[in-house]
């Protein structure tokens, strides 16, 4: 199956990781609660999805609003303020609004005025395209870079659809990148996008090919969809030999990968894909448990998650995964 793929070439090596962060709402819903409309039970949803709870924001809260609360603890980490942030990078796919981007809600939020501000939609895929993105803006620019993933996907489930509904969580992850000789950096990205599966994922409603009009609305068509059997299929058949390609194109072997953080889309699946990849040595890190799946803000989230747990050492490789509507697939190879 052929892609659209971007890759970096060698390691950006003035270019580092200095900070993560993570935020999720305060709200904790409970497989009961979202599977009572769905008509189905918290000893399904767990079989089905390994997932038990996810956070899910308050009326008041907007994707920036979390986005802007990750992007702060991430800074915390980091020793920066937002005066010396150049750019700032969100990846979501449920904005506050189709414009502006979030990230000038970000950048107002955070008082960073002056930098560049603009959004990623590659769905759950999102966090590592922008990672990709931002290494040549700080060069060019100086300073430093935010990357943020954030979705709020709470807002567009349609409550009685159980393939899609006991899914999702809410949340934000962030990373500081900086241009320094010193910490984790990106030694090696590939970005894939498989266009002709573009319907297996999808809000149909909301864009200039379907307005949100009266017979939309009816229609149902604001709400996220997904064609699940066909998803896990293409990811279960795909991911390991696009893992197996991109650790080849990175001069890498298997064995030499030290922590697995894929996106978290459902952890029965992230079981089986694990299983397929044949990465004898590597941990894979899960957050899926207690958040669900949290679209574009997983990766960072669990990355957050591992790195606060003190789970990853100074030295050690980590593959990141992203996985999503598109269909699109992202890797990222980091030396930590």
């Amino acid at each position: 199956m052929d892609g659209t793929i971007y890759r970096t070439g060698s390691p950006i090596r003035e270019v580092r990781i200095l900070g993560t962060g993570a935020c999720v709402p305060d709200r904790v819903v409970s497989n009961d609660e979202v599977g009572a409309p769905a008509a189905v039970d918290d000893a399904w949803i767990t079989r089905k999805t390994g997932i038990r709870e996810r956070r899910w924001a308050e009326p008041e809260q907007a994707t920036s609003d979390l986005a802007t609360a990750a992007a702060r603890a991430a800074m915390k980490s980091a020793g920066i303020t937002a005066e010396q942030l150049s750019v700032i990078a969100v990846a979501t796919s449920t904005p506050d609004r189709p414009q502006p981007p979030t990230a000038a809600y970000v950048q107002q939020n955070l008082g960073a005025s002056g930098t560049a501000a603009f959004d990623v939609n590659a769905v759950c895929s999102g966090t590592v395209f922008a990672l990709s993105a931002v290494g040549s803006v700080i060069l060019r620019r100086g300073g430093y870079a935010l990357v943020i993933g954030a979705d709020v996907y709470s807002r567009i489930l349609n409550p009685a659809d159980r393939r899609t509904v006991v899914l999702f969580g809410d949340g934000a992850g962030a990373l500081v990148l900086g241009p320094t000789t010193e910490g984790p950096y990106v030694r090696h990205v590939a970005l894939h996008t498989f266009g002709e599966l573009s319907g297996l994922i999808q809000v149909p409603g909301g864009g200039s090919r379907q307005p949100l009009d009266h017979a939309a609305l009816d229609a149902g068509l604001q709400y996220f969809a997904m064609e699940g059997r066909e998803v896990r299929r293409f990811v279960v058949e795909q991911l390991p030999q696009l893992v197996k390609a991109f650790l080849h194109e990175a001069g890498v072997e298997a064995a030499d990968v030290d922590h697995f953080i894929p996106h978290q889309a459902n952890g029965v699946m992230l079981d089986e894909v694990f299983s397929g990849l044949a990465l004898p040595r590597a941990t894979m890190h899960q957050t899926v448990q207690h958040y669900g799946n949290t679209g574009a803000a997983s990766i960072p989230i669990t990355l957050d998650a591992a790195v606060r747990a003190g789970g990853i050492r100074p030295g050690e490789l980590i593959l990141l995964a992203g996985f999503g509507g598109g269909m699109a697939v992202s890797f990222a190879l980091v030396q930590w």
